[in-house]
């Protein structure tokens, strides 16, 4: 009986198998530029947030105070050219005119210009000057600012009841009701409260109201 042969075996190598990764050791993958978008815009609304806050701000501190620049001598020698002063706006909303107020309002004559003068007569009162002494019905107003000129003289005035009669300080040097009439209330912009500069006129106006008699 034939020897049978045997067939030859081959090992086969060991197949090396890929190591699995750590999760923890794989790089992230790159994200789209989402979140510098989204910081962008905030800061964006946060600007636009601000500046209509300011301007809000704005809007309602100049519906209560305005400043305003004088020019000229009318109102010498207790306010001068080229200073500064803020105006309470709602004064006289507030509270009621009162003889020897210090206001500024639209002249009458050309509403662009803004006037700055002292009360001197209050509605349904008479006034008249003469040879620069000014009279309040009928009687002798008490203040500082009257002046001995023979022609500084105005007819008799009865106010309205909306109206004003304004000097200026310097009465010989300023345009006031004395030559253009009386103020309508309506042009009144507000009551000086407050001298800002220079720094040396800086402090609170006061206003004392002449005496008749």
């Amino acid at each position: 009986m034939p020897s049978q042969t045997a067939e030859p075996t081959y090992s086969q190598p060991p197949v090396a198998e890929e190591p699995v990764a750590d999760p923890a050791s794989v790089a992230p993958v790159p994200e789209e530029p989402a979140a510098s978008q989204s910081n962008w815009k905030g800061a964006l609304r946060e600007i636009a947030e601000t500046v209509i806050l300011t301007l809000v701000i704005f809007l309602l501190i100049r519906t209560v105070v305005q400043n305003f620049r004088v020019e000229g001598m009318s109102m010498e020698p207790n306010f001068h050219d080229g200073q500064f002063l803020l105006i309470n706006k709602l004064a006289y909303k507030l509270g009621d005119l009162e003889r020897g107020d210090v206001i500024v309002f639209r002249y009458p004559r050309d509403p662009s210009r803004d006037f700055i003068k002292r009360v001197i007569g209050l509605p349904g009162e008479t006034v008249e000057i003469i040879n620069g002494q000014v009279y309040v019905n009928g009687e002798l107003l008490s203040d500082n600012y009257h002046t001995n000129e023979a022609g500084y003289n105005s007819g008799a005035v009865t106010l309205g009841p909306d109206e004003l009669f304004v000097l200026g300080d310097n009465r010989p040097n300023s345009s006031d009701s004395h030559s253009w009439g009386p103020l309508p209330r309506d042009l009144i912009i507000g009551r000086v409260v407050l001298s800002y500069w220079p720094p040396d006129e800086w402090g609170i106006i006061k206003h004392g109201p002449p005496d008749t008699g």
